[in-house]
């Protein structure tokens, strides 16, 4: 009885190393990308947009292995803050209290098994928002979770 307790207490061991082992899963370490840096990514650092208009607002994201949703968010700036990606330093208005101001925050998947997308969302900016700075601000995950963020600085005219 002792033996087969002995065999069966080793087995079991054996076989828990053996399956929690996964060196033939590639793990997925890496970020993805994203950028409004390239021809026809939209809106560039410091761009000027019109209360009436419509923009395509554009940005590629790419991943190692498969982008999984993104989002965009533009928001004012009337308080000067800034995001930790900011790239260019744009002339910013004088701080003012927020009346009415542009708020579009929206979440979208990407088709599964796609390592590279361009992020094309078309936008009317409201006759009647706020004018002065803003942000807009891209986000992009990845199947596995990882997340990259950018944003630009913005300006809203009449």
């Amino acid at each position: 009885m002792k033996f087969l307790l002995k065999t069966v207490t080793i087995f079991l061991m054996l076989f828990t190393i053996v399956s929690c082992s996964s060196d033939d899963v590639e793990k997925d370490e890496q970020k993805p990308t994203i950028t409004v840096n390239y021809e026809g990514g939209f809106p560039q650092a410091c761009e000027t947009l019109k209360r009436g208009e419509s923009y395509h607002f554009k940005a590629l994201v790419t991943d190692n292995m498969a982008l999984a949703a993104y989002s965009l968010d533009l928001h004012h700036n009337f308080d000067h803050h800034t995001h930790d990606d900011q790239g260019a330093d744009c002339e910013l208005d004088a701080l003012k209290e927020a009346v009415n101001p542009l708020i579009y925050m929206e979440n979208f998947s990407i088709p599964d098994g796609q390592t590279s997308y361009e992020i094309d969302i078309l936008i009317t900016i409201p006759d009647d928002v706020d004018t002065g700075d803003y942000h807009c601000a891209y986000s992009v995950t990845d199947q596995t979770g990882w997340q990259s963020r950018t944003s630009v600085d913005i300006k809203i005219v009449e």
